[in-house]
């Protein structure tokens, strides 16, 4: 079941010291209406998606909030999935969509996070671990992160010149991104002469701390049809996968079968394969979570994904272009908007209308991978044009 993607609105996404998550939200929120094209009384409902309203702003209670902020009266409510917030707020969407509960939804998601600075930031975050097996040890994701990134040089080989290609590939990709917080290019060389942030990760291995909001509005094929909505970009499938929250309670954490899971629904929703997907926006929290995702969604073999970005495949002249947008690594992440990010830069790369929509004019089949802490939850999502 398809369900067309009517409008899409982005902030730009970096530091905004003077700026509320409120007035980023109203911001995507009301662009993602004009771009549809429709009257905001059309609107049935509001799923948003925000991570840490409650220690960055001391907001909670935001789907109201947000709602009346873009002149809604319809239900509103907040969805919380750490860094998945906003993906999955795009999936309840999609499900009040095709239960016949909604014809017209907005699907949006934000955060603010600069005002913290990155002390705070980085222990906001780190509320996404496990408390008692993680936080209280002193573990942060970029630890986490470069625990996994050792645990796969040691078990299917690969190096930091690896990895820096990755982050050299998606600046690149970002580099003429009006919306993206980075828009510079970066050589391998300044990737492994940067500060190291935790062994084996440095800091052009890890996503900066971002502001920024995004949105869309989702639709029914029915409504789509009816008001003759321009919407050639649908999603056609969704998945949602778990995992456990710690890592010392996985049996590999090289592998993530929350992404596995959540792919597998996906694909099935969509009816489509592995090998149908033309290009894809991952989860890049960090370099090794590129590599991570790539197989876990099922397009290389375990241990194989780590040399794609250095033989070319995912480069935006490759076989397999990679986040086109910068991805989390450059065009920036605003945990709650970075899943809803995902779809408005994929929508726009379809439509044309984005400044790397050459590198993917001939491609039928997109598909968006959001991730939430170390991979305990993803949502993956199926996005296909008409030909």
């Amino acid at each position: 079941m398809s369900t067309p993607i009517a409008g899409v609105g982005m902030t730009k996404f970096g530091e905004m010291a003077d700026r509320t998550g409120r007035d980023l939200f109203a911001e995507a929120g009301e662009t993602a209406i004009e771009d549809a094209g429709i009257d905001r009384g059309e609107i049935d409902a509001l799923y948003l998606g925000n991570f840490m309203g409650e220690l960055s702003e001391r907001q909670g209670h935001m789907g109201p909030l947000m709602a009346k902020m873009l002149g809604l009266d319809v239900p509103a409510t907040r969805v919380e999935s750490a860094c998945a917030s906003g993906g999955m707020a795009v999936r309840q969407g999609i499900q009040a969509v095709r239960a016949g509960t909604a014809d017209v939804v907005l699907v949006g998601g934000v955060e603010r996070m600069h005002n913290m600075g990155t002390t705070g930031a980085t222990g906001g975050l780190s509320v996404a671990a496990d408390d008692l097996w993680e936080i209280k040890h002193g573990i942060t994701f970029p630890g986490a992160y470069a625990l996994m990134a050792k645990r796969y040089f040691e078990t299917h080989g690969g190096d930091r010149e690896d990895l820096a290609e990755v982050a050299v590939k998606n600046h690149a990709n970002a580099a003429n991104n009006p919306l993206a917080q980075y828009q510079t290019e970066i050589t391998i060389e300044k990737v492994l002469d940067a500060f190291p942030v935790a062994d084996p990760l440095g800091l052009f291995d890890a996503s900066p701390i971002t502001d920024g909001a995004a949105a869309a509005i989702i639709v029914s094929e029915e409504y789509a049809a009816e008001h003759d909505l321009d919407a050639p970009v649908s999603i056609t499938g969704t998945g949602q996968g778990t995992d456990d929250l710690a890592l010392q309670h996985r049996d590999s954490i090289t592998w993530t079968p929350a992404t596995a899971d959540a792919a597998e629904e996906a694909y099935a929703d969509a009816g489509i394969d592995a090998d149908d997907v033309d290009f894809l926006e991952v989860h890049d929290c960090f370099t090794i979570a590129e590599v991570l995702a790539l197989e876990g969604l099922g397009l290389y073999d375990e241990g194989e994904a780590i040399t794609a970005a250095r033989e070319g495949e995912t480069t935006a002249d490759g076989e397999l272009p990679v986040n086109l947008s910068g991805g989390l690594k450059a065009k920036g992440h605003p945990v709650g908007a970075t899943g809803l990010a995902q779809i408005s830069e994929m929508t726009k790369l379809f439509r044309g209308d984005h400044v790397n929509s050459d590198a993917v004019e001939d491609a039928e089949v997109g598909l968006t991978h959001n991730a939430g802490g170390t991979v305990a939850s993803a949502v993956v999502h199926v996005l296909e044009v008409e030909q």
